[in-house]
């Protein structure tokens, strides 16, 4: 198939955004690598176009969401159709379904087919803002609906996010899943040194690195660590990440004891990645992840994780961890069991897992949800191949 001309749209990036800003790079360079041209168009402070290793990239300037910590978003439709119109795109992906969702019916009118990609169960976000369950169901279903009958494809990256998709009868759903890079995440980053600054040789390391908003739930990761100290476990934790809720989870730290280290975003991506390696098991507590990024890197690493069982990552960590209901008890009973197995075994399972996770299978299942892939789909862990249905 000749090289295409992949718009990517997508909001809520930041300067010290995580897994979304992880994704849309990988899959870039990955789109870019197979003979494609990807363009990228983000929110940022002021306008810039620049050539970058995942493609041309280009910021439009958008002004901050409230209460955020730092998210912009790109308001001007008018100004986006022209950018559109004027790079005459072969396709379209966008991985915001909320403010950007107008860009499906644009992509129609051109007849260009359009990608939407799932990057959080509508549903789950909802709950965590205080939504009643019945509510946030019917209210995700709603807008479900609209975005399958708007857009080409639906991508999922889990079966989990494909579920909310499934209930409502959309049958434009492609299942593909994100990746970890296995080269720069890795066991050999373990570093004794960076392990001795956050925790004594008795002390069990926690770390968790997730944007410090409602819907990751953050504070969970605090009350696990209390629960543990209560019963006598030795433990610390370390906190990569930032966000509108920094300030608060201090306090509640300062005011209970607690020992915390928080170091805001992490842009030194090997610090982090040792921070990850160095940690004896790493806590993912938001409910609404369709996928988890960081908890991935941190088995690459080597690292157990201790995930939500409201999330896909019980999908995603398979043996290589342990899932709980959303309260530090049970997150802490969670981390007690995997510090009853041994060392050696925990790393191993957890490194292995990932494996599964690279992402040339990424590239190629994003790629195929373009129909600019002509070999055979790849395959997706549990089971299941990447496949398209029909247009709901």
């Amino acid at each position: 198939m000749s090289s295409l001309r992949i718009v990517r749209l997508a909001n809520f990036v930041a300067p010290a955004s995580g897994g979304l800003r992880t994704a849309l790079r990988e899959l870039g360079k990955g789109f870019k690598a197979a003979g494609h041209e990807p363009v990228l168009i983000v929110p940022g402070e002021r306008a810039s176009d620049r050539e970058t290793e995942q493609g041309r990239v280009i910021t439009l300037p958008g002004p901050l969401l409230p209460g955020t910590g730092g998210y912009r978003v790109l308001t001007d439709k008018q100004r986006v159709a022209r950018l559109l119109e004027e790079l005459a795109p072969d396709r379209l992906e966008v991985s915001d379904r909320t403010t950007l969702r107008w860009t499906g019916k644009w992509a129609r009118r051109a007849r260009v087919p359009a990608v939407m990609v799932s990057h959080e169960t509508a549903d789950g976000v909802l709950r965590t803002w205080g939504l009643p369950e019945g509510a946030a169901r019917r209210t995700a279903d709603a807008l479900n609906v609209r975005t399958a009958h708007t857009y080409a494809r639906v991508v999922c990256t889990t079966e989990f996010a494909e579920r909310e998709f499934v209930r409502i009868g959309a049958r434009n759903v492609v299942r593909a899943p994100l990746g970890v890079d296995l080269v720069q995440r890795h066991p050999a980053l373990r570093d004794p040194g960076l392990r001795a600054r956050h925790a004594r040789g008795d002390e069990v390391l926690l770390v968790t690195c997730t944007r410090l908003s409602v819907e990751k739930r953050p504070g969970t990761a605090l009350d696990a660590l209390e629960a543990l100290v209560r019963r006598g476990r030795r433990a610390v934790l370390v906190v990569a990440g930032d966000g509108p809720l920094r300030s608060r989870l201090e306090q509640r730290a300062r005011e209970r004891g607690l020992p915390v280290t928080f170091l805001g975003h992490v842009s030194d991506r090997g610090l982090l990645g040792a921070l990850q390696a160095s940690a004896d098991v790493c806590l993912a507590p938001g409910p609404a992840e369709t996928f988890g990024l960081a908890a991935l890197e941190a088995m690459a690493c080597g690292t157990p994780v201790v995930a939500s069982a409201s999330s896909a990552l019980s999908e995603v960590i398979g043996s290589a961890g342990a899932v709980a209901a959303d309260h530090g008890g049970a997150f802490a009973d969670a981390v007690e069991l995997l510090l009853a197995g041994s060392v050696q075994e925990r790393r191993e399972t957890a490194r292995a897992r990932a494996e599964c996770f690279g992402w040339d299978t990424a590239v190629a299942g994003f790629l195929h949800a373009h129909d600019a892939v002509t070999s055979v789909p790849p395959a997706v862990p549990g089971g299941s191949s990447v496949a398209p249905g029909g247009v709901a």
